[in-house]
């Protein structure tokens, strides 16, 4: 073989190594190019004639609309205060506020119109908000979660939410719709409609009734030892006795015309005079009182009994004078064993 075949035959060997790494990179790049949607779409629309000016988009896995859950454009004031993720909503079902793409659900959906509610207080509530948001007014929440006036509310409390403004009562016996309703300034027939009671109806003793649009009083805010209120008013000798027996007095008038009338924890606290118990408060601080009572008595006055071990009369009750309604104790704001005796409307006999 000549010099000149050696140098074709070379020629000829690099043009097929060339040819065939042209081929090879070819049909590699089809191997791989399927992976972009939409490629070989563009092909058959050549080959089968189809409009490629067609204005209905093609729908692939690059550009299909993926669902959105929808904004809540009525979320009530209240829940957009703090980062909401849950609350409790009716008697016992627990629902999520937070819905999956970040949005909050609409509770109002979910609450009965005759039902309570129960309500986590989460960050930024505030009273106004949460009564806003239930469409009560905030005495109602007040009056149904022992709040006192200027008491906050915390992260993570728990709060009974009433169907409607009003208060909710344990009926007591004798109780009638009648009395009930005079007692508490509802309306006897709002309190029949809403409660599904016929006008003759005899109440259970112990049931739970609702009284739209009732009044209660609000729990008075504790005075703090060394500031001194009332003592102004009628002065009625012989009208109230001393709430314990025994003892010793060991703080003159104070706050809110009291006295602080010591004793050994569990002496038995007698009413001062008869009357009505407008409320009767058990656990917790309650302002500073502690377990306290508040009588309302026919003259127009009221009395009240705080630091109480233990009360023993509900709200509703009519008691007597001389009966034994709780027990000294060192509940709330107190340093010792004591009833915390105040009279409101007139001046203080002790």
């Amino acid at each position: 073989m000549d010099q000149n075949q050696r140098v074709f035959l070379r020629l000829l060997g690099l043009k097929s190594l060339l040819l065939f790494c042209f081929v090879l990179y070819f049909f590699g790049f089809f191997l791989i190019i399927p992976a972009k949607a939409g490629f070989f779409s563009f092909f058959e629309k050549i080959f089968s004639g189809s409009n490629t000016n067609s204005s209905q988009p093609e729908m692939n896995s690059q550009n299909i609309p993926l669902p959105h859950a929808p904004l809540n454009s009525s979320l009530p004031a209240a829940l957009g205060n703090g980062d909401m993720s849950g609350a409790i909503i009716g008697q016992s079902a627990i629902l999520s506020v937070i819905g999956p793409e970040g949005s909050m659900a609409n509770i109002e959906e979910k609450r009965s119109s005759d039902q309570v509610s129960i309500y986590i207080v989460q960050e930024g509530d505030n009273l106004a908000g949460i009564a806003k948001m239930f469409g009560v007014s905030i005495n109602t929440i007040m009056w149904a979660n022992n709040l006192n006036r200027g008491d906050l509310i915390a992260v993570g409390q728990t709060l009974v939410i009433l169907p409607v403004s009003g208060i909710s009562y344990a009926v007591q016996k004798g109780d009638t719709i009648e009395s009930i309703a005079k007692k508490w300034k509802g309306d006897v027939n709002e309190i029949i409609q809403f409660n599904d009671l016929s006008p003759s109806q005899t109440l259970a003793v112990g049931s739970t009734i609702i009284i739209p649009n009732g009044e209660a009083p609000l729990l008075p805010s504790y005075t703090p030892r060394g500031s001194y209120r009332g003592g102004s008013g009628p002065y009625y000798a012989g009208y109230y006795i001393r709430p314990i027996v025994g003892g010793r007095k060991t703080q003159g008038l104070h706050g809110y015309n009291a006295v602080d009338l010591a004793n050994f924890c569990g002496t038995p606290i007698m009413a001062s005079a008869s009357g009505d118990v407008i409320i009767s408060r058990s656990g917790g601080w309650n302002g500073g009182y502690g377990n306290f009572i508040i009588i309302d008595h026919y003259n127009g006055t009221q009395t009240l009994y705080a630091h109480n071990s233990s009360n023993i009369v509900s709200t509703g009750w009519h008691v007597v004078q001389g009966q034994v309604i709780g027990y000294v104790g060192i509940t709330g704001n107190t340093t010792g064993c004591h009833v915390h005796f105040e009279v409101r409307g007139a001046k203080n006999p002790f």
